[in-house]
């Protein structure tokens, strides 16, 4: 969708309600169990009931494990839904598609909810997914290209190699992730604090990357409701108002090997769209929150973003900013 079609979505939609379940390494329930605790929780604190969502967006599930959850939070009407998964880009696009669907009339309340039980459900390792893709299988795989961690880590030491960006940078992006974790009594690592001396003793895991360059893998669900910002007012809580949102994808998908620029993040197509219609730029934020899938990647976001330019991500991120 083009950028003058996506801004009359601007300042149209807000976030009502959230709710989360807690964090845990290996939960003791199944992933429905989790999606519904979090579901649950986010109407609670929009002050809304199952009978007024028409609308739920579950990025990762299937058909049949979305209508199971319509009907385990009974959900008795039509309702507009989808599933679609973009890893960890899609609960961050889910507003769009609510937007879209309020805008066009197809829902008024959505519910976005998205879990993970890989903790306890998951049948052999992270990478077990690509894996299981015939491409992978015959063309990367043989050659030691798998799994995640070390596609990203050939695309931080090519990083490195082009501008000079430092493994102590990498290792401060850990030590303030760390920092913040202990402000939430959610976080995993909240009581384990981080300084960059005990991170530069640990062992490569695949050079650059240590243990604390790489998100962790637990279990756990959050949910958070979207309306209009015209019944947002009649609601329990101060709504969060959307002033923009953008969606981007890679051309070449989960195929890190056949990018044309190694280095690119489907954010130097999103993030555009998003100031866009926000009618902002990057200087005028003060809080970023970005998906830390490896340490590498928060630099190269913040470049593709626009908050620094390319090559200029290392310095940008000293001093534990």
């Amino acid at each position: 969708m083009a950028t003058g079609e996506t801004t009359r979505l601007a300042r149209r939609i807000a976030i009502v309600g959230i709710g989360e379940t807690r964090y845990e390494r290996r939960a003791s329930r199944p992933l429905m169990a989790l999606l519904l605790e979090a579901a649950r929780a986010a109407l609670a604190d929009a002050g809304l009931a199952a009978r007024d969502v028409d609308g739920i967006i579950a990025p990762g599930t299937t058909y049949g494990e979305l209508h199971e959850l319509a009907r385990e939070l009974g959900v008795r009407r039509q309702f507009f839904n989808a599933a679609g998964y973009s890893g960890g880009a899609a609960v961050a696009s889910a507003p769009l598609l609510a937007a879209l669907a309020i805008e066009a009339g197809l829902a008024t309340a959505v519910l976005c909810v998205r879990g993970l039980a890989w903790g306890t459900e998951r049948q052999g390792n992270v990478g077990q997914l690509h894996a299981e893709m015939p491409m992978k299988a015959a063309f990367e795989i043989p050659f030691g290209w798998y799994p995640q961690i070390v596609y990203f880590a050939g695309m931080a030491r090519r990083h490195m190699e082009l501008y000079g960006t430092r493994e102590t940078q990498l290792g401060e992006i850990a030590v303030s992730f760390r920092r913040h974790a202990a402000l939430s009594e959610n976080a995993l690592l909240r009581d384990k604090p981080l300084t960059l001396e005990q991170y530069l003793a640990e062992p490569y895991l695949a050079e650059p990357f240590r243990a604390a360059d790489c998100c962790l893998v637990n279990d756990g669900a959050g949910a958070f409701v979207m309306t209009s910002v015209e019944r947002a007012r009649d609601l329990r809580q101060p709504p969060v108002t959307v002033l923009g949102v953008g969606a981007g994808v890679s051309e070449e998908g989960e195929y890190a090997s056949l990018r044309t620029d190694y280095l690119a993040t489907a954010a130097a197509h999103s993030a555009p769209r998003a100031f866009a219609m926000a009618g902002l730029t990057p200087a005028d934020v003060d809080f970023v929150t970005l998906y830390d899938n490896f340490t590498s990647m928060v630099i190269q976001q913040l470049e593709d973003m626009g908050f620094c330019g390319r090559g200029e991500g290392g310095p940008f991120v000293g001093g534990g900013r």
